[in-house]
C-alpha cells in the first residue's frame, strides 16, 4: 500500500510556507551528507548531453497519432505514463505508455550511478527531490502534453471482465495530447461528462477493483494529510483521493502484474514482493474485529472485509490502522534464471506476482523492469551487462528507500507540530487505535507506562497518550504543549481520565502502523 508523504498548499509570500521551509532546509542541512541535494556537474553535463538526443533516429513504433493523455496531480511535471484506452470487440485494450527513461540514462554511466545513489525521488511537503536532472524528469523525458517523446509502450488486450488476454511491450513515439488533472477529471464524471478516455477509465478500473477482490487483494481505504499553510497559520486536514485515483492506480497495478509475469515466464527479471501475512497476526486481527464489534466473517476475504471500512467511523479507523501490521516484509527479488525466481513471487496485499514498472522517472527499479520486459517481449535474451546489474538493485532500493522514509518521516513531524502550535492547550476527541501495557525499565524500576496511540480527527495526527483504554473507543485528551524545534507534541488524558503520569508524544511513523509501499 502505497505511503504518501503529506503534502503542502501554501499562497506565495505565505509566512507558515517560509517556517515550513527553513525547517525543512535545516534537516536537509543535517542530513546533507546522507541525502544527495545537489547533482555532479558530470552527471548535469550528461544529462544536458543526453536530452539532445534525437529518439526518432532509432527504429521505434510510430504512436504518435494515438491520442494519449496523462493524469495526475495539476502541478504534476513528471509525467511517467500516459494512456489511450477503448473497446475491443466485447472487451477493451489499454495502450500504456511510460517514459523511456533507459534512452537517456547509459546503463553503468553518470546518470545511472547518481540514480543508483538516490534510489528514488523524494517527496517532502514543500519540495521535491528529483531521482534525475530535471532536464529530463521534467523535460524530455517527461510525458509532457504536444511534445514528442519516447516511450515504451505496454499493449494490453482486455477481456468483458477485464482480465488481461495478451501482452505485448514496445518502443514507440508517443505524443501526449492532454495533461489531465484528477479533481478536474472527477469533477466532469460525476456530471455525466469527461474526456472519453476518462470514462473508459473509470469503467475498467471498476472491473480491476472487482478482479482484485476476487483473486483476494486489499486495499487499505485511508486519507491523506495535507497541510494548509495561509499568512501565519498552518492547517492539517483529510484528503480522500477521487475515485478516478484508484482507477487510475488500478491501470498501473495492472501493468506491474504483467510485467511480472513476463519475467516469471521467461526466468530473468525483479519483483516486488511481501510475504504472507503469519496465521497469528491473522488470528490476532481477527479478534480485534470482533473486539471492536466489526467482526470479520470466516467466509470473507481480507480485502473484501477491508473493503467494507470507513475510516470516519472510530472503530473502523481502529480496524484500519491495525490492518497495516498484516502488511509486512516487502522486498525486491531479482532473477537472472528460472531457477533463483523466489519460492513465493506473490506480493501478498496484490495477491499476485507484481513488479514496478511504471514510474521510471521516479524510482531505480523500475527503469530495469522495463528493459527486461521488452526483451522478453521481443522474444532476445537480455544483454549481459543487464543482467549482472540486476543483483545491486534490491539492496539500492531498500537502503535508498530506508533513508527516504525517515526523512520523509522527519519532515512529516516538522510539519505537524506546527500546525499544532495553534492548538496548544486545547482538547480533542480521539480514536484509541492501539493499546501497549506497562513494561519495566531495568531492574524492575522506570519502565514505561500504560499507553494508547490514539487517532486525531481534526487536527488529523497520531499520538501516543499515558493513559488506559482499549482500542476503537474515543476518549478525550489535551494537547499539553508542543516543540517545533524539537519536532514533538505532547498530549494527556483531558480532566486526569484513565490517564498515568507522563505525557504522550506525536509520532505519525511509529513502525508498528506504517504500510509498505507496494
Amino acid at each position: 500500500m502505497p505511503h504518501r508523504p503529506v503534502s503542502l498548499h501554501a499562497p506565495r509570500g505565505s509566512v507558515a510556507a517560509d517556517v515550513i521551509r527553513e525547517g525543512i532546509d535545516a534537516l536537509l542541512a543535517r542530513d546533507g551528507e546522507e541525502v544527495p541535494l545537489v547533482f555532479p556537474a558530470e552527471v548535469l553535463a550528461a544529462a544536458e548531453a543526453a536530452a539532445a538526443r534525437d529518439p526518432a533516429a532509432e527504429e521505434r513504433v510510430d504512436r504518435i497519432d494515438v491520442p494519449f493523455v496523462t493524469l495526475d496531480p495539476a502541478s504534476s511535471t513528471d509525467l511517467d505514463q500516459a494512456m489511450h484506452l477503448e473497446r475491443q470487440g466485447d472487451g477493451f485494450q489499454v495502450l500504456y505508455a511510460i517514459a523511456d527513461v533507459p534512452f537517456f540514462v547509459d546503463l553503468d554511466g553518470p546518470i545511472d550511478h547518481e540514480a543508483r545513489r538516490r534510489g528514488e525521488t523524494l517527496y517532502l511537503p514543500d519540495r521535491r527531490i528529483p531521482l534525475h536532472p530535471e532536464v529530463l524528469s521534467e523535460g524530455v523525458a517527461s510525458l509532457l502534453p504536444d511534445q514528442t517523446c519516447p516511450a515504451f509502450v505496454w499493449v494490453l488486450d482486455l477481456d468483458a471482465r477485464g482480465e488481461v488476454r495478451s501482452v505485448d511491450l514496445e518502443r514507440a513515439l508517443v505524443r501526449s495530447t492532454a495533461k489531465l488533472a484528477y479533481d478536474q477529471v472527477q469533477q466532469e464524471l460525476e456530471t455525466g461528462e469527461g474526456h472519453p478516455t476518462m470514462l473508459l477509465l473509470q469503467e475498467i478500473g471498476g472491473l480491476r477493483t472487482a478482479l482484485e477482490a476476487e483473486r483476494g487483494g486489499a486495499s487499505l481505504n485511508v486519507p491523506e494529510q495535507e497541510v494548509i499553510a495561509e499568512d501565519d497559520s498552518v492547517r492539517l486536514t483529510w484528503r480522500r483521493p477521487a475515485p478516478i485515483e484508484d482507477a487510475n492506480a488500478q491501470i498501473s497495478l495492472m501493468t506491474g502484474m504483467a510485467a511480472a509475469s513476463l519475467m516469471l515466464e521467461h526466468g530473468a527479471g525483479i519483483l516486488r514482493t511481501m510475504p504472507a501475512a503469519e496465521q497469528r497476526a491473522v488470528e490476532r486481527f481477527r479478534r480485534q474485529s470482533e473486539v471492536l464489534g466489526v467482526p470479520w466473517r470466516s467466509d470473507q476475504a481480507y480485502g473484501e472485509f477491508l473493503r467494507t471500512l470507513d475510516w470516519r467511523e472510530p472503530s473502523h479507523l481502529a480496524l484500519l490502522n491495525q490492518a497495516t501490521s498484516l502488511f509486512r516484509g516487502a522486498s525486491y527479488a531479482a532473477f537472472t534464471r528460472p531457477e533463483e525466481i523466489p519460492e513465493d513471487p506473490v506480493q501478498a496485499a496484490i495477491a499476485a506476482p507484481y513488479a514496478h514498472t511504471t514510474a521510471p522517472l521516479r524510482r531505480l527499479v523500475d527503469r530495469f523492469v522495463l528493459l527486461i520486459c521488452h526483451a522478453h517481449a521481443q522474444g532476445h535474451a537480455p544483454a549481459p551487462e543487464l543482467l549482472a546489474a540486476l543483483g545491486e538493485i534490491p539492496g539500492a532500493m531498500q537502503e535508498t528507500g530506508q533513508r527516504a522514509g525517515n526523512l520523509e518521516r522527519r519532515a512529516r513531524e516538522l510539519v505537524e507540530t506546527l500546525a499544532l502550535a495553534a492548538w496548544e492547550g486545547e482538547t480533542f476527541d480521539a480514536t484509541v487505535i492501539e493499546r501497549r501495557e506497562a513494561s519495566e525499565g531495568r531492574d524492575g524500576e522506570g519502565g514505561a507506562p500504560t499507553r494508547v496511540e490514539v487517532q486525531l480527527l481534526d487536527p488529523p495526527v497520531t499520538a501516543w497518550v499515558p493513559m488506559d483504554a482499549e482500542p476503537g473507543t474515543v476518549v478525550r485528551v489535551r494537547l499539553e504543549s508542543v516543540d517545533p524545534t524539537q519536532r514533538t507534541a505532547e498530549f494527556v488524558a483531558a480532566d486526569g481520565a484513565g490517564s498515568d503520569d507522563g505525557a504522550g508524544t506525536i509520532d505519525p511513523a511509529d513502525p508498528a502502523h506504517s504500510p509498505e509501499s507496494s
